[in-house]
């Protein structure tokens, strides 16, 4: 009987090797580093946090919201 593998889960419950590939899908493609306390991914170059929803990152431009600006 062989023993399966479990992927290893890393911030938020995402592959590493997943975060370490995951980039902005704005036209710059700039990485992603982790909130861990918000559940967000932070695009490095817009400011723009994506939300991780069941460990599931939704990378959709409607979906992000502009970090660092006021709810004017």
């Amino acid at each position: 009987m062989t023993a399966t593998t479990e992927p290893a889960r890393g911030p938020l419950g995402l592959d590493p090797a997943l975060l370490e590939i995951l980039a902005c899908p704005d036209t710059h493609h700039s990485p992603l580093t982790v909130d861990e306390a918000a559940a967000e991914l932070l695009c490095t170059t817009c400011d723009r946090a994506f939300p991780v929803r069941d460990g599931i990152p939704v990378l959709l431009l409607d979906e992000a919201r502009h970090r660092g600006t006021s709810g004017a």
